[in-house]
């Protein structure tokens, strides 16, 4: 589960005893994985305030409230529970003269179930051919690396482009076979790498029939996940991947 750890600094505090952060991080982060990103914060007299009454926008210099405890900085834990959380909280060296706020993020849905619908949605729209339905599983500012053009495609438009010609090449339905998928997912953002196995006839009578390492990063859009970095690597052979006039299997 992820936990938020505001890290809350104290303007009276002497800090010149403070141990350095930075083996925390070490060790949370890279050592245990516990920590998954975090950053600290300007000073509390650099914020601004924003609030909107009657529609009108009224703009404050300075923090929300006046204390001497501020938020100088935050932390992203997964943890598998509150008690853990709060043992990494306890090891931060900012809690020995300031103050460390736990908080879990709200259950907002399955993440992972979702991207594994997104991937399920994409092997159907090209078992079918059905360029509508694969565009949509594509953020308009995707930038895929395409195996037919070898290019790196910039924008949804260029992936359409690529797409259609690759589905000219292809006389039947694509059989799509996820032969291995791991997914990691960060807040916002996630990454897979999958073996993606291809089969379809085609329409020079020939077969294709080819084994790929597709990398793909996600990005969430609101309520739902986009594909917004795809590179597909297939095999050196040439014959394996048709759709550049020459490559045919």
């Amino acid at each position: 589960m992820k936990y938020m750890l505001l890290v809350c600094g104290d303007d009276t505090a002497d800090a010149s005893g403070m141990a350095p952060v930075e083996p925390w991080v070490e060790e949370l982060g890279a050592e245990r994985g516990v920590r998954l990103h975090g950053h600290r914060l300007r000073l509390p007299a650099e914020a601004v305030t924003v609030r909107v009454r009657d529609g009108e926008v009224l703009r404050t210099d300075g923090p929300f409230a006046e204390t001497k405890e501020y938020v100088a900085g935050f932390d992203i834990l997964d943890c598998a529970d509150m008690e853990e959380a709060i043992e990494a909280a306890a090891k931060h060296p900012v809690a020995t003269i300031g103050a460390m706020e736990v908080r879990a993020f709200w259950d907002d849905g399955d993440a992972e179930a979702e991207i594994r619908r997104l991937d399920a949605e994409l092997t159907e729209a090209v078992r079918e051919r059905d360029i509508e339905r694969a565009m949509a599983c594509y953020a308009p500012d995707v930038e895929v690396f395409h195996p037919v053009s070898g290019l790196e495609q910039s924008g949804a438009d260029a992936l359409r482009k690529a797409e259609e010609q690759w589905f000219s090449t292809l006389a039947g339905p694509v059989d799509r076979e996820v032969l291995d998928f791991r997914l990691r997912i960060d807040e916002s953002v996630a990454f897979s790498h999958a073996l993606v196995r291809l089969r379809a006839p085609l329409v020079d009578g020939g077969t294709l029939d080819t084994t790929a390492r597709v990398t793909t990063g996600y990005r969430a859009a609101g309520d739902r996940w986009q594909i917004v970095h795809q590179h597909t690597s297939v095999p050196s052979s040439p014959a394996d991947m048709p759709g550049t006039g020459e490559l045919r299997s």
